[in-house]
């Protein structure tokens, strides 16, 4: 999805957002450095497949993706990371590794670590390896109705 077509939603829906360039990255803390936007409230996508159907699995980037705790919280039999070529072709128009977390607009669930609930506004990738976009929380979770659960490694107890 190119950035137009992101902008195009939210502006729809009467969503505000921020959008920041920032020098090109490749993982989530780069990022978050290179945009001056704090780790946790930086939110990395990650294309999983639950009980073979393909999700997002949204968390702080200073968080590990726990697939155990994930498959658990979601009642899913199977939990497992998604290899680049089963979803390569539904985000043709977005660089790999930096889709929004929008499966709304992919027709993929959403599951979110609810530790980014805390933050009042959330940063993402906005199909670009250069440009983030920022938003009120809330408007987001209006916007993309996820799913909240743990998934994050660091809060298994």
């Amino acid at each position: 999805m190119p950035l137009k077509t992101l902008k195009e939603y939210l502006d729809r829906n009467h969503i505000r957002y921020e959008l920041i360039a920032h020098a090109p990255t490749f993982t989530s803390q780069e990022t978050a450095a290179s945009a001056h936007v704090p780790g946790r409230e930086l939110a990395k996508t990650v294309i999983v497949r639950l009980d073979g159907r393909l999700a997002m699995a949204v968390l702080p980037a200073t968080e590990r993706l726990d697939l155990e705790l994930l498959r658990t919280e979601t009642g899913a039999a199977e939990a497992r990371l998604a290899d680049e070529d089963e979803f390569r072709g539904r985000f043709s128009e977005c660089e790999l590794g930096a889709m929004p977390p929008f499966g709304n607009l992919f027709d993929m669930d959403v599951y979110v670590e609810n530790a980014l609930e805390d933050d009042e506004r959330i940063a993402f990738n906005a199909g670009t390896h250069s440009e983030i976009m920022r938003m009120r929380y809330e408007d987001f979770a209006r916007a993309v109705k996820p799913t909240t659960v743990r998934m994050a490694a660091s809060y298994v107890t």
